[in-house]
């Protein structure tokens, strides 16, 4: 139990920020393509208060971390209007949503080049219990942030994955694709019940293994 106290405070914060990153970033975008929504409700913050859900972002991640049991969480969602983008409608929604999954990979670069550079200036290996702990953050924001963009990446309503493929069919599939679409959250109750989910650790492994130290 002590373990994971200590998981709490050294994992909670860091989701916290990397949530938050994520729902800034896709207000940031929504607001450069035309739709202030977001910015006027104070969206475009990395702080986490404007972004909580108290069950996603509290409960459930604090639950998992303490008990041990998959961690899963998100934040409020943010809110876009799409006839205020700029542009075609389904392009610029496009964009609003991988901003999402792409601030998650910059992140994990950036967390990633942290390791890096804490390995090349106290070789071989970061020692004392204060740059321990800093490095070890690092390497947790890394997974974090790979797992948060795959996850999201995944071409299902209501992820940003779903609005990525949205903007990218043709117009002829979208009645199609639009009556999926009520079955995302199904489906990804599904995935998440029979274990399948854990499949996407596999690509999430491979881009930690190509960033962080060997």
């Amino acid at each position: 139990m002590q373990n994971r106290i200590v998981d709490l405070f050294l994992f909670y914060p860091l989701f916290l920020f990397s949530l938050s990153f994520h729902e800034a970033a896709h207000a940031l975008i929504a607001d450069r393509f035309g739709d202030s929504t977001a910015r006027l409700l104070g969206r475009v913050s990395l702080s986490p208060f404007p972004h909580i859900d108290i069950i996603g972002t509290v409960v459930l991640p604090v639950f998992g971390i303490l008990t041990g049991a998959p961690v899963i969480g998100w934040g409020k969602p943010v809110p876009v209007n799409p006839y205020r983008l700029k542009g075609d409608m389904r392009r610029s929604n496009l964009w609003v949503a991988a901003a999402g999954p792409v601030s998650n990979l910059a992140l994990a670069c950036v967390f990633a080049a942290l390791t890096h550079v804490m390995i090349a200036t106290l070789s071989p290996v970061p020692h004392g219990i204060v740059v321990k702990t800093i490095y070890t953050i690092c390497e947790m924001g890394v997974f974090l942030n790979l797992v948060l963009a795959v996850f999201n990446l995944l071409p299902l309503p209501p992820l940003d994955g779903g609005s990525i493929l949205r903007g990218i069919l043709p117009e002829s599939a979208l009645p199609d694709f639009d009556n999926f679409s009520r079955y995302g959250f199904i489906i990804l109750l599904i995935l998440f019940a029979t274990g399948m989910l854990r499949y996407m650790m596999i690509p999430v492994m491979l881009m930690a293994n190509l960033l962080l130290p060997t």
